[in-house]
């Protein structure tokens, strides 16, 4: 993992300690007033057209500002965090080749320090990959110049640590994550945390009744696993249980997808590294949270023994649903999640899944859909709200509930005579194993929140702000958020 360790001064911008130096400043001329303190720089500015729109970046030769080579971004017109976040996120994605950046706020942005905190190290992350030749390298440290406490730059560093960890992961080829190294990478990264760990190997899954996941998993040569993360500290207020799906690779299995569908197919893990990424910050960052992880850990392959449509599976909870899509499988292995995690009976649900194509079709690549009883989706779109991560609250329709019957198990995974409205499908499916808050029949459920970021924990396209093509980390900084905002609520 290639991340910036990250500080912060009040001493005079940039110092010298750093080897280049970037400005965040807002739109010009209109504002050349809060470049006052940078003698010439506006008159250099716009005299190269440069106007601060938001993202905009631009080295320049500022002898007057500093002898170091110097960039300036644009945060736009009408700045807020998360236009400073990405513009400083920009600018560390930006300039490279340097490995000690200095950054600086113009007038008038103090406010958003702790957002650019969070901006820096988010851009500075870099997944070198597996060329024989490196690129040119982004900063290793980073000065923020702005009046930060500690404790704003630990949570910086513990959220892009967080997103570096799912971006790692995703990165890497399903060659070398099978399910075991998945589990084991899990174990390692909460190594150095107060986090108990519990790997059930395929007989464990057997012996306990995991259906879903051994279905999913029966026709690949790599067994599955099931990864239970748990961070318990003595004074948490509330306990949060998430679940990750985590497809090592994604065939579709015998209901093969075409060639091209079949591509980045090792991104299907990404809600377990999501899962995996919030436990590890809430705890390094000790949240008094009660919160455990289950990741649901399985190859989806065609073979011999790979379930066929029309199969019967039997859930957790001893639920049978009949397969008729093999590419439907996400929502197999949730099931089981969903129900270990409900026999804990936490204080509410959210799990994570690179769901459905559906979700694209309806939001597009940058929208998390969620899913969810009301009150819970209302409270994590505040979370979402927060750390400015785009989302919106998507419907469990009533009427949908007839499609989910089979004529010959309890429920069936796919509805293939209507293709229409399959995110919501999908979601209502898994809203079946969501437990009860008591034994009564009647009882609620534990309130829970599906999260389908199929769209939006991948970018296929140019880099904006602090993202670039590849993996996102896409809700993870959210799913902190709230679970911040939980104690403080309990």
């Amino acid at each position: 993992m290639t991340l910036p360790a990250l500080s912060h001064t009040t001493d005079h911008f940039p110092g010298s300690a750093a080897d280049a130096a970037v400005l965040v400043v807002t739109t010009l001329p209109e504002s050349a007033e809060s470049l006052a303190a940078y003698p010439g720089l506006a008159d250099t500015l716009a005299g190269i057209g440069f106007t601060g729109s938001a993202g905009s970046f631009v080295r320049v030769h500022a002898p007057e500002v500093t002898s170091l080579p110097f960039a300036v971004v644009g945060a736009g017109a009408k700045p807020d965090a998360a236009a400073v976040r990405n513009a400083t996120g920009a600018a560390l994605r930006s300039l490279t080749g340097f490995d000690h950046v200095a950054v600086a706020l113009a007038d008038g942005l103090d406010s958003f320090a702790a957002a650019a905190a969070e901006g820096a190290v988010l851009g500075g992350h870099r997944f070198d990959g597996y060329r024989t030749e490196k690129g040119k390298t982004r900063a290793v440290a980073v000065t923020l110049h702005a009046d930060l406490s500690d404790d704003d730059v630990a949570h910086a560093q513990a959220i892009g640590d967080a997103v570096a960890l799912i971006k790692d992961l995703v990165n890497v080829p399903a060659e070398w994550q099978s399910p075991a190294q998945l589990a084991q990478s899990a174990a390692d990264s909460v190594a150095d945390l107060e986090v108990t760990v519990d790997i059930l190997d395929e007989k464990a899954l057997a012996d306990q009744g995991f259906g879903g996941i051994l279905g999913v998993g029966q026709g690949s040569d790599r067994p599955p696993r099931l990864v239970r993360l748990d961070y318990s500290p003595a004074d948490a207020t509330r306990h949060i249980a998430l679940v990750g799906k985590g497809i090592t690779f994604d065939t579709g299995g015998l209901s093969l997808k075409p060639a091209a569908s079949m591509v980045g197919m090792k991104f299907d893990m990404a809600g377990a590294a999501t899962s995996l990424a919030a436990i590890r910050a809430i705890a390094t960052l000790g949240l008094p949270v009660h919160v455990t992880a289950w990741l649901c850990i399985t190859d989806n392959m065609p073979s011999g023994r790979a379930l066929r449509p029309g199969d019967v599976i039997r859930i957790l909870d001893g639920t049978t649903v009949e397969v008729n899509n093999t590419d439907a499988e996400g929502r197999l292995v949730l099931a089981d999640g969903l129900v270990a995690a409900s026999r804990e009976n936490p204080d509410v649900i959210i799990d994570v899944a690179t769901l459905t194509g559906a979700i694209v079709a309806a939001l597009g690549h940058r929208h998390t859909g969620v899913f969810g009883d009301d009150d819970t989706v209302a409270e994590f779109l505040a979370a979402t709200d927060l750390v400015d991560e785009p989302a919106w609250h998507m419907p469990l329709p009533d009427y949908m509930e007839e499609s989910l019957e089979s004529p010959i198990a309890d429920l069936q995974n796919a509805n293939m005579s209507d293709r229409m409205g399959g995110a919501s499908f999908a979601g209502l499916f898994l809203r079946r194993f969501v437990g009860r808050t008591s034994d009564a029949d009647d009882a609620p459920r534990i309130p829970w929140v599906h999260l389908d970021i199929a769209g939006s924990g991948e970018h296929a396209g140019s880099a904006y702000g602090f993202t670039e093509k590849g993996p996102t980390g896409a809700m993870v900084r959210s799913i902190v958020a709230f679970a911040a905002a939980s104690h403080t609520e309990a």
